[in-house]
């Protein structure tokens, strides 16, 4: 923009650029005038800046703007400024002595003391922020005005490219019946619904479902309560019932699955939730499609299934509030209607095979899993409670005899003046809302004040009292269980995510918080049996980059850390200190997450090239697994996605953004997702054959949580014997890699004896 103002001035063109970002006040010039819409009161209004403007406004000319930007910096573009310096200071210094170069020649004339020794401390940071804050107007690039000339923008590359972005406000602006294809038969926009209130009717809409083989199913539960279940055979006749009128509608469906007819679902689980169906395999689930074919999306309602499979635009449910018939018409249409354009894609990604084996049947385990809940001793919840307000009122006091005051301590305001105003601790980064109080900061600070550690503490019981303690006794239904949804849906990397509540992210790191798992109990005359993946994904790293070094050393079943802190550190390995050993496992879990030798050093404590020279020593021991990564990366690079083992697409844009630290951490994904996604898929193969194995020997034991690598069962004390041999035989041989898969099984009388 810069360049394409300053060549257009160049041959008397007047600019006008119109942006967001005020760091174009500096191009601002008799030739070149800025516009900032600016959204006030749900309105948007247009700024508009010339040079006097930028004066009136701020003080100084606009080509001054860059020294200002130099003084107070931007972290939002990583320009770092000198720490301390303000906008408000940065504009009255640059205002009083003209530029950077005009307040280092006054350097000891600057008042307060402060400022000039900040500025003194920081001058080079400065110039540097200046470099980095000045607009390039010289770039290497000819502006063609012909050629920049826009004409029609409503075309239907710009309509499927604004789909793509799923920018669906912009989508209503086109002329969407111009956007379709030629030839294409729009029956959603023809779709119409029948309440059916008879037998009668009823039978003429299953038969059909079975004379076409094929048929659009969907469940869903209306705002007062309702069950309501849609049935269309061509995706032009939606035919709706009331649950509470055909009490026999799951008999129903399942008699159609059994006589072969596929039934396509919007989403299965929820559909499982609400019909009492029979596992069979003739679904076909267009949420789960959809996500398979692209996890990275956020939502796979009707309406994004309508514009990615079927190009069309239609309302969402939300916009179709109080239009009930319209909804349960749409819904059930396009599933029905995308169902072709699903099919092909999942053929085109080679991924039915992990539709068939994997996704459908765990839809059906997830849903038994949800029904047989977790049993929780809610007198035990109450005292844990009680225990944790007890704990969080003496830290209360301790915090208010360190702090010499009292302060209401979940307020960030408060507590970042108490610690960089009152203490006066170094650090402190002041936001339009005050101090930053966040984790990263407080972990920093640790051992700067007695009083970073009890606040970090603090927070923690908190969290548990609230989110666990209080929040969990809500969740126990008339059975005394927790009866919890598990998503195939949502985490990009396919492992199962929990809601209502999350019951995969029960606390275990703090030793108050391990607690809370001793009011997870099974029945009586039960136990619970949890079977956890050893160091799974370093056993699937091992296989998936073949190096040998660390293949033959899980194949001896050595202490891998060991071994790393050995090869790592140049000494014996009868010689490995404890100390050695936990960095290594620190590197060791690091290298799957493509770790940088910034992220080692600030998790060791160490320095940076200290970090790096571990970071190089483990790739030298073990350097297929940098081929591995570094292939990941470069296949990320080429075809826009990496795999699994399995074939699970990861989608990685990030790797596009010009951003740097967004490419970052899309190299990071691409080294992780191959690895992550795998274990997530053996722990997926694991919990169907394990219930499968349940179901054969006829035994009684169910699993009742799935936690990523671990599974948790609820056992009666008959079975405790066969079921763990049956457990770990059926974990450990789910998949037969070049390393062995190993499992730790424990039992006890409540979830924390298993630990």
């Amino acid at each position: 923009i810069g360049t394409a103002a300053a060549q257009a001035n160049a041959v008397g063109s007047d600019v006008g650029s119109l942006s967001g970002d005020r760091d174009m006040t500096q191009l601002v010039s008799d030739g070149t005038t800025l516009f900032i819409p600016v959204t006030r009161a749900g309105y948007t209004e247009t700024e508009v800046y010339t040079p006097r403007d930028v004066m009136d406004t701020y003080g100084v000319e606009p080509r001054q703007m860059i020294d200002v930007k130099a003084l107070q910096g931007d972290n939002s573009d990583n320009i770092p400024g000198v720490p301390g310096i303000g906008p408000k200071t940065a504009l009255t210094l640059v205002a009083k002595y003209g530029s950077l170069d005009g307040i280092k020649e006054h350097l000891n004339e600057i008042n307060p003391p402060g400022v000039q020794k900040k500025l003194k401390e920081n001058f080079d940071s400065a110039e540097l922020s200046r470099k980095l804050g000045e607009i390039c107007r010289t770039a290497p690039f000819e502006l063609d005005k012909e050629a920049a000339r826009l004409d029609n923008v409503f075309t239907p590359e710009a309509y499927q490219y604004m789909g793509e972005l799923e920018l669906k406000s912009l989508m209503k602006r086109f002329d969407t019946a111009a956007m379709q294809p030629a030839k294409k038969e729009e029956k959603q926009a023809a779709a119409a619904l029948i309440r059916v209130k008879t037998a009668e009717e009823e039978d003429k809409a299953f038969a059909a479902a079975l004379a076409a083989k094929k048929a659009g199913l969907n469940a869903m539960q209306t705002k007062d309560g309702r069950t309501l279940v849609t049935l269309t055979a061509d995706g032009l006749t939606v035919h709706a019932f009331d649950m509470a009128d055909f009490a026999d509608l799951a008999d129903r469906v399942n008699a159609l699955t059994q006589a072969g007819v596929l039934l396509i679902t919007a989403d299965l689980q929820n559909t499982l939730r609400l019909l009492d169906l029979s596992q069979s395999e003739y679904y076909f689930d267009a949420c789960i499609a959809a996500y398979l074919v692209n996890p990275s999306k956020g939502s796979y309602q009707y309406e994004d299934i309508a514009r990615d499979y079927l190009n069309e635009v239609l309302p969402s449910a939300k916009e179709l509030a109080g239009d009930e018939d319209k909804w349960l018409t749409l819904e059930g249409s396009v599933m029905f209607c995308a169902y072709p354009a699903m099919e092909a894609a999942l053929k085109e990604n080679k991924l039915e095979k992990l539709w068939t084996d994997i996704e459908l049947p765990l839809a059906f385990s997830l849903r038994r899993m949800e029904q047989a809940g977790i049993r929780v001793d809610a007198e035990q919840l109450k005292a844990y409670a009680e225990k944790l307000s007890t704990s969080i009122q003496m830290l209360e006091k301790e915090i208010y005899e360190l702090a010499g005051m009292e302060f209401n301590i979940n307020s960030p305001r408060q507590l970042g003046e108490i610690l960089f105003e009152t203490i006066g601790l170094p650090g402190g980064k002041k936001t339009k809302t005050g101090y930053s109080t966040s984790a990263d900061v407080l972990e920093k600070l640790k051992t700067a004040h007695p009083l970073i550690p009890k606040i970090l503490e603090y927070r923690q019981y908190t969290k548990l009292y609230s989110t666990y303690a209080v929040g969990l006794q809500s969740n126990i239904a008339e059975d005394g269980r927790i009866h919890g949804h598990f998503n195939q849906t949502i985490a990009a990397t396919g492992r199962i995510s929990s809601t209502e509540p999350n019951l995969q992210n029960i606390p275990v790191r703090l030793a108050l918080g391990r607690e809370i798992r001793k009011a997870f109990v099974p029945e009586a005359g039960c136990v619970f049996l949890d079977a956890d993946y050893s160091q799974i994904e370093l056993r699937v790293l091992a296989h998936m980059s073949e190096d040998e070094r660390l293949i033959a050393a899980y194949n001896k079943d050595a202490d891998i850390h060991r071994i790393t802190a050995s090869e790592v550190f140049h000494v014996p390995l009868e010689e490995v200190t404890s100390a050695q050993r936990s960095n290594a496992k620190a590197v060791n879990f690091g290298i799957v997450y493509g770790i940088s030798a910034f992220g080692l050093s600030e998790g060791l404590s160490i320095s940076r090239k200290e970090a790096n020279d571990y970071i190089n020593r483990y790739f030298e021991t073990y350097p297929k697994v940098k081929a591995f990564l570094d292939r990941q990366v470069r296949l990320a690079k080429e075809q826009g996605y990496v795999t699994t083992a399995f074939g699970r697409i990861r989608p990685i844009p990030e790797l596009k953004s010009g951003n740097f630290n967004i490419r970052s951490f899309g190299e990071r994904v691409a080294m992780n997702s191959p690895i992550q996604g795998t274990s997530a898929d053996i722990i997926k193969l694991a919990m169907i054959n394990v219930e499968k194995a349940l179901t054969d020997g006829g035994y009684a034991s169910k699993i009742v949580l799935q936690i990523h690598d671990e599974l948790l069962l609820e056992v009666p004390e008959a079975e405790m014997a066969e079921v763990s041999v049956l457990l770990k035989k059926e974990m450990e041989q789910v998949v037969q890699f070049s390393v062995p898969l190993l499992v730790e099984v424990n039992t006890g009388k409540s979830w924390f004896e298993t630990k």
